[in-house]
């Protein structure tokens, strides 16, 4: 079944606008790295909250847990690091260079109550693992609601009921 749509030109507009943007990241990001092989590079982080701690996960194939520096100040946490260019062989020719060279940093901001003498740092297997505990003050504390006296039973009859529906 066909479906008619109708036509907006404004649509049209936005749509071509969008994509001479995005031809003028690309070609403006390939010059950069042509440029510069030492520009810096996100990193990406997984971020979990259960209710004893914080853990943070960051994938770090390759790199040397000396080549990392890990901050924390007030509520912020900080990774950086850098992973250094492997020598071109002279007498090779590469057909596809993907892999990231360079400096890499990530902040985050996360809510106030880690106790920061607590926080661990673990690496393995290219996986940085860090957990920053929660202090007492924000963990979620349980209130148990009592009842004054004995438990009341409440009775009624079934023509009550079908009454009121």
């Amino acid at each position: 079944m066909n479906s008619l749509i109708r036509w907006d030109p404004f649509r049209e507009m936005y749509s071509m606008r969008r994509n001479i943007d995005r031809l003028f990241d690309e070609f403006f990001s390939e010059q950069a790295s042509d440029l510069d092989k030492s520009l810096s590079w996100d990193l990406a982080l997984d971020v979990v909250e259960n209710k004893d701690e914080f853990v943070v996960k960051a994938s770090l194939p390759g790199v040397k847990p000396e080549n990392v520096d890990i901050t924390y100040t007030e509520n912020t946490l900080t990774i950086k690091g850098e992973t250094k260019e492997e020598t071109e062989k002279k007498d090779a020719r590469y057909h596809l260079r993907e892999r990231r060279y360079g400096t890499f940093s990530r902040t985050i901001t996360l809510p106030r109550g880690v106790k920061a003498d607590s926080i661990e740092a673990t690496y393995d297997a290219g996986v940085l693992t860090l957990r920053l505990p929660k202090s007492e003050e924000i963990k979620p504390k349980r209130i148990p609601v009592h009842s004054s006296g004995t438990p009341q039973m409440i009775e009624g009859k079934i023509a009550d009921v079908k009454s009121k529906n």
